[in-house]
């Protein structure tokens, strides 16, 4: 288990480290197992979003209610 918190805000998510989401993504894509306490919260981030897109996990509430800030936040731009 993480030490981290979900990412559920739009201010959260503007201050992680881009290139650490995308490495974690893609492990999280290809079932990586779960990042310890040597990698950021950008990387755990991108790795549960990759778990996700890759069908090794499902959606959970703290994703859902991420998706559905981000979602409103653009349809009022």
């Amino acid at each position: 288990m993480s030490k981290f918190m979900p990412i559920t805000t739009l201010d959260a998510l503007s201050v992680l480290d881009n290139n650490e989401v995308l490495d974690g993504y893609f492990d999280g894509f290809h079932n990586e197992p779960e990042p310890g306490d040597n990698r950021s919260l950008s990387y755990w981030h991108g790795w549960r979003n990759g778990m996700v897109d890759g069908g090794h996990r499902e959606i959970d509430g703290a994703q859902d209610e991420l998706a559905r800030v981000y979602a409103a936040a653009e349809r009022s731009k």
